[in-house]
């Protein structure tokens, strides 16, 4: 672990100072006032959905360059896109330049996926859940810090909104610093693996029944040869292991079930938080009122980290009760879209928006445990992989025909309405698979006391021989 000091901390200093953008709860505003002065169908239509698009391009590309180049060079392209974004910001106009420039910060989002695995190169397997738990707390505080500092800059300095980007500029050109400074990894998830890190489990040990519904594919992922359990391989022979193992995987029912939400609800999610602020503008403009963006995503951020931090002490039987809590908990982030749609009051509009991140990070620990809990690392890794281009895929074609102005071109309150009915569709999709898994577990359980009975009725012979 000493021996991973070094690494860890330069990691975190990176996680931290990348994520710290005091200018993030602002764009909207900053793009639609007078140093951009672009209009709402502008940003809403033309700009933002580019960082769609980009992300679900390079997600699949970066996933495997990350893993074959031994992280290192993507953490430091990672670090180079959000320099060269947060300097287009400062200081490009017009919608080209906005375009490019969501283009670059669609090329940093798709490069995180180097940050949470390089840590599996430097320490060990018993280490990984510790570990990952320190680079995800910095990245959060982070974040907290940068809202909570624009905030405070903004009303208490009359900081204008440029000086925000530069502050966020300078973060990003500190965080450039810490990537050329980690030592070069020599093992990968995939392309450079370890023998011993396909065999650990993802994350702390799950259920017995958990452990059971895939003690097949975790044996079959640890029977496999030498030659393709080490050392260095051709990426046909990696991509054929993927497709393989993404069989294997999805096979299990709970698996499956946690990565339809996952999939289905981060889909969602990524488009309330991309456009939530352009709400919070047309209710409360900027130009003419103070805005409270920064203070709202400080506490959101917090509470959903503290949710997804005392998520593991509830006493709820996720693997049982799963598919029920889901439902109930999806209709709640669905009635919270609702109130942003149709509500004109921007405090309830925050408060929504509050509930509904808190909700959504809190359900997604819940769902990260429940499909790590009995997977490998390389298997969690890859259906990590999976259900983000899976969310990704999905949002992309409902902002092709939703948002982009190519399709219907729609105003933001009415693509809340749309979400809205979104989220409650999820809600009813697992009610139903809810009240289809209370059904056949009690089935079952009479099916099993009838053939207890039957065990149980002596024979006729006996029956005689008994009263004799």
């Amino acid at each position: 672990m000493m021996s991973a000091v070094y690494p860890i901390l330069l990691l975190c200093a990176y996680g931290f100072f990348s994520s710290m953008r005091p200018s993030e709860p602002f764009l909207t505003a900053y793009l639609m006032g007078p140093d951009k002065n672009l209009t709402e169908t502008q940003v809403v239509n033309d700009i933002y959905p580019v960082w769609t698009y980009s992300y679900l391009a390079l997600l699949f590309p970066v996933f495997l360059a990350t893993d074959y180049l031994c992280y290192k060079p993507v953490l430091v392209l990672q670090a180079c896109s959000l320099v060269l974004t947060y300097v287009m910001l400062w200081k490009a106009r017009g919608i080209l330049a906005m375009q490019l420039l969501e283009l670059s910060f669609g090329l940093a989002t798709a490069s995180e996926v180097a940050y949470y695995s390089y840590i599996y190169s430097v320490v060990e397997p018993e280490l990984y859940q510790r570990v990952t738990g320190y680079c995800r707390s910095v990245t959060l505080f982070g974040s907290a810090a940068g809202s909570l500092a624009g905030q405070l800059l903004l009303l208490w300095t009359e900081t204008e909104l440029v000086h925000l980007v530069i502050f966020t500029l300078a973060s990003a050109a500190v965080a450039f610093v810490a990537p050329w400074f980690l030592p070069m990894p020599k093992r990968s998830l995939f392309f450079h693996k370890s023998p011993r890190a396909a065999e650990e489990p993802a994350a702390g040990s799950g259920s017995d029944a958990e452990k059971l519904e895939d003690s097949e594919s975790r044996a079959s992922m640890i029977g496999r040869s030498p030659e393709a359990a080490g050392g260095g391989r051709r990426p046909v022979q990696v991509l054929r292991m993927l497709f393989d193992d993404f069989v294997q995987c999805y096979k299990c029912r709970t698996l499956l079930a946690w990565s339809v939400w996952w999939a289905l609800a981060t889909c969602g999610y990524f488009h309330i938080i991309n456009y939530a602020q352009v709400v919070w503008e047309e209710i409360r403009p900027s130009s003419h009122h103070h805005i409270y963006n920064g203070y709202v995503e400080t506490l959101s951020t917090l509470l959903g980290a503290l949710a997804a931090l005392l998520v593991g002490y509830l006493p709820v039987s996720w693997a049982r009760w799963g598919e029920l809590l889901l439902w109930i908990l999806s209709l709640l982030m669905a009635a919270c879209v609702f109130v942003m749609a149709w509500v004109d009051d921007i405090w309830a509009c925050y408060g929504s928006y509050v509930v509904f991140r808190t909700v959504y990070m809190l359900l997604i620990t819940v769902a990260t445990y429940q499909i790590a809990a009995s997977l490998s690392m390389q298997r969690y890794a890859l259906v990590f992989g999976v259900n983000t281009f899976g969310a990704l895929l999905l949002w992309t074609l409902i902002t092709v025909v939703v948002v982009d102005s190519a399709g219907l071109g729609l105003d933001v309150r009415t693509q809340f309405i749309i979400y809205g009915g979104y989220f409650t569709a999820i809600s009813v999709i697992f009610f139903l698979a809810g009240l289809y898994r209370v059904f056949s577990r009690r089935s079952s359980e009479e099916v099993l006391t009838g053939d207890l009975r039957e065990c149980n009725t002596p024979l006729n012979g006996e029956a005689a021989a008994t009263v004799e």
